[in-house]
């Protein structure tokens, strides 16, 4: 017998920000009321260089440390929803459409917004803006530090 069951999926996205560490437990909450997965979403990009040569720090590894800082997130996390299935995804790119793309598939998109914009009523950041413009599934957009 094949079963058609769809695994739940909330895409939580993380940048070591107070806002999306706010985001992580939020939507750990919700994958614990709802038995979703939640998979943790970190991206990471090369600097930029804009020409002028640089020499980067040896043992300098962006995915590690990327890695590392959801690892950090989700244990700040777990011990409060231990029934949660929480996975911790790297993605190389800039984190707006790399979060359109984890979309995919997903029940919900949770992301965290600073807020901080260049005009003092601006109510999402860049991230977020994008992300409810073009994901994939519903995007919640949780203001402030929770």
């Amino acid at each position: 017998m094949t079963s058609t069951h769809k695994e739940s999926r909330i895409v939580v996205g993380v940048d070591g920000s107070p806002s999306s560490l706010a985001a992580l437990d939020w939507a750990a909450q919700q994958a614990e009321r709802s038995g979703a997965t939640l998979e943790v979403v970190g991206s990471w990009e090369w600097p930029m260089t804009y020409g002028a040569p640089f020499a980067l720090p040896e043992g300098y590894d962006p995915a590690a440390d990327t890695r590392r800082e959801l690892d950090d997130a989700i244990a700040s996390v777990r011990a409060a929803h231990p029934d949660v299935d929480f996975r911790p995804v790297v993605v190389e790119g800039h984190p707006a459409p790399s979060l359109v793309e984890a979309s995919k598939g997903a029940d919900l998109l949770v992301v965290g917004s600073r807020g901080h914009g260049a005009f003092a009523g601006m109510l999402l950041g860049s991230v977020s803006e994008h992300c409810v413009a073009n994901a994939s599934c519903p995007v919640l957009v949780l203001r402030g530090d929770g």
